[in-house]
């Protein structure tokens, strides 16, 4: 009797193991809310009470011209900042600021501003994106610990989140038009703000936007990327490919990388987790591009709620094509004159070092932005607990192609006064190319030789 007890008490107890691991999804009573009292995306709807954030409100696709090379026109033009955040009073501020920000003021008393314009919540996404975040939201769940997601489709399986490993999620399969091919550049300045570029041609698909994609066999692949370095001379012709798994605890992330100079393709298991970034002279993570990538399995995900905070929004004026290079780098941090920041709701979720992991980031504090789910700010604290590096994205919405992105990526590293900014393309002959196609074949180790030909 008592061994029946025993294993009766066992079964119930793997029963709520195993529901706790996968479920996620919310009930359709639940799931009606969006597009009512909230957006579509999952964000609220309304304003705030104060009338400082207004009620969502997308821009069209005819909100701006678009130049030859791709370049959109800035809708917000003509606005001037409703005022400047200064270390001269930040004080007043400092509870709309993420800590890392607060800690730019300190780092950089004389030169760090943050110019403070009115909201404008405009990002949207396709209709079928909407819906297919819509069918998610009752039945996409969270698999393997919440390491993996089962029953996804496109983009954002959570929109009205109840952990803070649902958030990351969102962010992780957000949706950026699908298939893009992008040139851009990447600057690691000195501390006297002197700096080489690294020119990068980067492809990245989602799967179901492949030409051979098999909606009733999926398989585990979220999304393919390719890398080719194609500047400065000494690095020129190296590529990496990563395909990258919705479940990376039953199949890990797989990449490659091919060296021009031996003309070989290597496994590079490296690309992951803390492993280096590709010419980043060691400012950065792996999973520091496009601010957090990869599995969450090493950190726990505590979600803190939403705040509002000033986040860096419609940041048209750092992407003008009028730009140089040398107009936005500068010592110790970007031309903040260039910069436009917002009130914003944002979903915070803090991310601690599971015990018996290893990651050069000991925690790390998201910002995440409501409307489109993408990190804003992203605090990293170092091993003996403090503030070590702080990322910055300067979001964009590519208004006529109905995508959120970023403009440019920034990460600060407060101990060196270095950092590291990716993301500029105003002097390439394009902006964002959406609408690539592919197939897999185009993303397998044996066509890295062809693309890496110098």
């Amino acid at each position: 009797m008592q061994i029946t007890k025993s294993l009766l008490h066992l079964g119930l107890l793997g029963l709520s193991i195993l529901a706790s691991n996968a479920m996620a999804a919310v009930s359709a009573d639940e799931a009606a809310k969006l597009g009512t009292t909230l957006t579509p995306m999952g964000a609220e709807m309304a304003g705030n009470a104060a009338g400082t954030i207004p009620k969502w409100s997308p821009l069209p696709t005819n909100a701006g011209a678009v130049d030859a090379r791709g370049f959109l026109a800035n809708p917000y033009a003509n606005e001037q900042p409703q005022f400047v955040i200064t270390a001269q009073n930040v004080e007043q501020y400092k509870d709309k600021l993420a800590p890392g920000q607060y800690a730019m003021f300190k780092r950089y008393p004389d030169t760090f501003k943050m110019p403070v314009y009115p909201t404008h919540r405009g990002a949207t996404v396709p209709a079928a994106v909407f819906a297919s975040i819509k069918k998610n939201a009752t039945q996409t769940n969270l698999v393997s610990g919440g390491n993996g997601l089962e029953n996804f489709e496109t983009a954002v399986p959570f929109p009205i989140p109840k952990s803070g490993v649902e958030v990351i999620w969102n962010h992780i399969t957000r949706y950026r038009g699908g298939s893009v091919t992008r040139l851009v550049t990447q600057a690691t300045p000195q501390t006297n703000g002197s700096f080489s570029l690294v020119y990068f041609r980067d492809q990245f698909v989602f799967r179901d936007k492949m030409k051979d994609y098999d909606p009733k066999n999926p398989g585990n692949v979220l999304f393919y990327f390719k890398q080719q370095v194609t500047a400065p001379a000494r690095l020129a012709g190296g590529v990496l490919l990563v395909h990258e798994t919705l479940d990376q605890v039953k199949e890990p992330r797989s990449a490659w990388v091919y060296n021009a100079g031996q003309r070989r393709v290597r496994r590079a298991p490296q690309v992951s987790y803390d492993g280096p970034g590709t010419a980043a002279d060691g400012l950065r993570t792996s999973d520091n591009l496009d601010m957090y990538n990869g599995a969450p399995d090493r950190y726990d995900w505590k979600l803190e709620g939403k705040k509002e905070i000033y986040i860096a929004s419609n940041s048209y004026k750092v992407d003008d094509p009028k730009l140089k290079y040398t107009d936005i780098i500068k010592a110790g941090h970007i031309n903040q004159d260039l910069a436009r920041y917002e009130l914003r709701r944002v979903w915070h979720v803090v991310a601690t070092l599971k015990e018996g992991q290893r990651h050069i980031y000991a925690k790390r504090d998201f910002f995440i932005d409501e409307d489109t789910w993408q990190a804003a700010v992203i605090d990293h604290y170092d091993g003996r607990g403090q503030l070590w590096r702080v990322a910055e994205a300067h979001a964009e919405n590519y208004y006529d192609k109905q995508v959120p992105w970023y403009a440019l990526e920034t990460l600060y590293d407060l101990q060196s006064g270095r950092y590291l900014a990716l993301g500029m393309k105003n002097e390439e002959k394009q902006a964002y190319d959406f609408g690539f196609t592919a197939t897999t074949s185009d993303f397998t180790p044996a066509a890295l030789r062809q693309d890496g030909v110098r």
